[in-house]
């Protein structure tokens, strides 16, 4: 695994192995960065269920100014970190080593909001919808902004109230669902 663009271009990643942790490959990644190019400069990016941080350090990479990793696995934090520090990143990044609901919590207490939120939770753990209604509930994504949620193409994607589907975009197992706020949430 490797940041394909930007600033830190080609830089190896580390990731754990075993099956704790499933990277978007290479080719995904790629295409959806290039989907979200324009978005990036600037942006305040959070990537939830981190695992070894490549979503969010590779908006790093291409501009975003910051990028929250929350990751509750001891050893997935401690990769993150040290891929921050290998792409000379580190600076732009911070980790938050809790739950994902209890770090959702967490920033809405801090008022920190989003322009762009990525999750790409556990397949069959169930918690994309409780994620998306907490990042509503708690206020988390700027009214421009957008959420892409990862998904297994057989797993649907329930709708949430408050959100809306801008795009979808699906390779052969996997789907990219792009979010936005309703217009009435704005």
């Amino acid at each position: 695994m490797r940041v394909i663009s930007g600033l830190a271009k080609g830089r190896k990643l580390q990731t754990i192995e075993g099956l704790s942790t499933r990277p978007t490959t290479d080719r995904i990644k790629e295409t959806l960065f290039n989907i979200i190019a324009f978005d990036l400069p600037e942006a305040n990016f959070l990537d939830l269920f981190s695992g070894s941080g490549a979503i969010g350090i590779e908006a790093l990479s291409r501009g975003a100014s910051k990028t929250v990793f929350v990751e509750n696995n001891l050893q997935c934090q401690q990769i993150i970190r040290e891929n921050l520090l290998h792409t000379g990143l580190d600076k732009l990044g911070r980790v938050l080593g809790l739950e994902v609901l209890q770090a959702l919590t967490q920033l809405s207490k801090e008022e920190t909001i989003f322009d762009i939120i990525f999750l790409d939770p556990p397949y069959a753990a169930g918690l994309t919808e409780s994620t998306l209604k907490e990042i509503v509930r708690g206020g988390l994504l700027k009214k421009n902004g957008y959420i892409i949620v990862e998904r297994a193409a057989q797993i649907p994607l329930v709708p949430i109230p408050g959100l809306r589907v801008l795009r979808e975009k699906e390779y052969r197992t996997t789907v990219m669902t792009f979010l936005c706020l309703e217009e009435e949430n704005l």
